[in-house]
């Protein structure tokens, strides 16, 4: 399948954090692994012009998400700390790119990129129609950025070559991909897309 980028796409790197990454408070297996990708397609997007949106979780210390708060993770992604920064090997635009926060506020949890945040008026105000999402975690916040763009109205395209799971379950992430899928997410990868706008 060839896709053509046009001028109503945008990019969505989701969570692309040190904490994600092996060796952080919740690491992704292999998450590092596809920094080297999602930057092809940064450059690819940056070079045509189209917006780049980094989403991010920003917790406050005591997030209602982490288990001393009674939730189910540990500790991560707190506010200016550095398991909150992004891989220091991700491609950052100068210009045309976006840092979405998430999960900023002590009692409100979002999995989603749109959960709270402004990224819907950002991409409606510029006249977007599709998004591309890649990053991390497959079967969490990617799979809740692509559900929340289909049911805001969007197409959504999954990076099939640029996300990874930290299947908490076995299965897991395969499970998330399957029901993207039937909620009418296209798979795609870097090969297949044309990069004229």
């Amino acid at each position: 399948m060839k896709v053509k980028l046009s001028k109503k796409d945008a990019l969505i790197v989701v969570d692309m954090q040190l904490d994600f990454m092996p060796g952080g408070a919740l690491p992704v297996p292999e998450g590092d692994k596809i920094v080297p990708r999602l930057n092809e397609y940064i450059k690819l997007f940056s070079s045509l012009g189209l917006p780049v949106f980094f989403t991010r979780d920003w917790h406050p210390p005591d997030h209602i998400s982490f288990k001393e708060q009674g939730g189910i993770w540990p500790p991560h992604c707190v506010q200016n700390t550095p398991g909150a920064m992004f891989h220091p090997d991700l491609y950052i635009p100068s210009d045309n790119r976006f840092i979405i926060s998430k999960a900023f506020s002590r009692d409100f949890d979002a999995y989603s990129g749109f959960q709270g945040t402004a990224l819907d008026s950002l991409l409606k105000e510029r006249g977007i129609k599709r998004v591309f999402v890649g990053g991390v975690a497959t079967d969490y916040c990617v799979k809740n950025t692509v559900l929340g763009a289909l049911n805001l109205g969007y197409q959504a395209f999954l990076l099939i070559d640029g996300i990874k799971g930290v299947d908490v379950q076995p299965g897991d992430s395969e499970r998330a991909l399957q029901e993207m899928l039937s909620e009418g997410t296209v798979a795609v990868e870097l090969s297949e897309l044309h990069s004229t706008a």
